[in-house]
């Protein structure tokens, strides 16, 4: 995609010699007439994919209508997982989710952020059989909670664990350890 600040004709000069651009911008523009420009933020297309971040509070709408879109027919969920980043106050915890429509072969990512104080985020169990284990992995290792999922339990960590290994809140090896030499490692 071009760079936000160029006027709408070098853009779209742009857009005509790159195919993939074209179509992310006829994407853009369809998620901008379906739902608002003001509903996406952050728009890039690392790359060749168009990823654009929204709220919490709209992922479901967004998603349910994408998938149900006759145009589009983004009718595949390929990823859906959780990331930590706790150095964005208010904003630690998101969830990053990957559309793609086999048919129209086109991609979108999705992004949202919301605070580790408060990891709620609305179930897509309701659209894609698939959300159910990615869920079960986000809950598993970030603590992201699924209202309305239908067995939100871990999925590959012990139930009694009572801490989420993914966030950044641990180190990453054990300073204590005395059997490993750095000789070897190059470091």
């Amino acid at each position: 995609m071009a760079d936000q600040n160029e006027s709408p004709e070098a853009q779209e000069m742009a857009a005509a010699q790159d195919p993939a651009a074209q179509k992310n911008a006829q994407l853009l523009g369809l998620l901008h007439r379906l739902f608002g420009a003001e509903t996406f933020t952050d728009v890039e297309e690392p790359y060749g994919l168009l990823t654009a971040t929204t709220t919490r509070e709209r992922i479901h709408d967004i998603i349910a209508g994408l998938q149900q879109d006759q145009e589009l027919q983004l009718n595949f969920l390929t990823t859906m997982c959780g990331m930590h980043f706790p150095e964005r106050e208010g904003q630690e915890l998101g969830m990053v989710y990957h559309l793609h429509s086999l048919t129209q072969n086109i991609r979108l990512r999705l992004k949202i952020f919301f605070p580790i104080a408060d990891p709620v985020v609305p179930t897509l169990t309701d659209l894609y059989a698939t959300a159910n284990w990615m869920e079960r992995e986000a809950y598993d290792f970030y603590g992201i909670i699924f209202p309305g999922h239908p067995n939100l339990i871990r999925i590959l960590n012990v139930e009694d664990m009572d801490y989420h290994p993914m966030r950044r809140e641990y180190a990453l090896e054990d300073g204590t350890r005395e059997d490993k030499t750095d000789l070897f490692f190059g470091r």
